[in-house]
């Protein structure tokens, strides 16, 4: 074995590859630092801008990948890598991830638009469906939305299925309308059921004085005159207004003798 002659190549190896390895190395420290401020940079702009903190880390980590992979061809090419047969390959992987990821992608995409378009923030009662899940906003996440329920229930719907449902922000205005409707016997004195609606709701601590509450006559049904009110409160007193008003509204049709009617079936034995 020619241990010289091996020596002498490896020498040469060195002295043919140590400025690029170098230069690499460099190149890749001196370009991640400058990648890091551009992302922070990109960041305070987002900040400044008013979008949301949780969209511009996202956005921020996507400049981030996007630059590094810029930097890494950049470095390869130093070495005599042939980097259109790289990015090639590169870019059949990430189609073949993309296809497979389909679904995960696309919740990150309705998550990324919910943040941007804000049809709710993170405390909001909602209604997701048009008959579908009401609960308080806790986390809006990549790749799911998490709402509290009044029982304590934890529902974690994905994001696609939010965006792609009816949105109903229920408190996200600061005050709400609470919509009831009580019904009364067709002997029954309307304008005396109105005014005991009234009462109660002069009565309820939550109930804001403006808008003034009202009761109409909404529906003749076949049983029933149905008497519609919305008395408005604070978002954050919405169910405590809800019950308080069901609860009393019963006790003072009871008290003062107004009658609520139920379906009643008569059953005839035919011999």
């Amino acid at each position: 074995m020619d241990v010289a002659k091996y020596s002498d190549q490896f020498i040469a190896m060195c002295i043919e590859y140590a400025p690029k390895v170098l230069l690499a190395i460099l190149t890749w420290i001196v370009g991640s630092w400058i990648i890091g401020g551009i992302v922070k940079f990109v960041k305070k702009g987002f900040k400044r801008g008013g979008v949301d903190e949780t969209l511009s880390k996202f956005l921020g980590s996507v400049v981030s990948v996007a630059l590094k992979i810029m930097l890494l061809l950049a470095v390869a090419g130093m070495f005599g890598v042939n980097t259109t047969s790289f990015i090639a390959i590169f870019s059949a992987l990430m189609v073949g991830v993309g296809m497979a990821l389909n679904g995960t992608l696309g919740h990150v995409a309705s998550g990324v638009m919910l943040m941007i378009f804000k049809p709710f923030e993170v405390g909001d009662l909602v209604k997701i469906g048009g008959g579908g899940t009401t609960g308080t906003v806790e986390a809006i996440n990549a790749f799911n939305t998490t709402l509290k329920t009044l029982d304590n229930k934890r529902i974690i719907i994905a994001n696609s299925n939010v965006t792609g449902n009816d949105i109903t922000n229920i408190s996200g205005q600061g005050t709400v309308g609470v919509e009831l409707t009580f019904g009364i016997g067709y002997g029954d004195d309307i304008d005396k059921a109105r005014s005991i609606i009234m009462q109660v709701g002069k009565q309820c601590p939550y109930i804001l004085d403006d808008p003034a509450q009202g009761v109409v006559v909404a529906e003749l049904a076949d049983s029933s005159v149905n008497l519609a009110t919305r008395p408005f409160c604070k978002s954050e007193h919405y169910w405590d207004t809800l019950f308080y008003m069901q609860e009393n509204v019963k006790k003072e049709f009871d008290k003062q003798g107004i009658s609520i009617p139920f379906p009643q079936m008569d059953v005839h034995n035919v011999a």
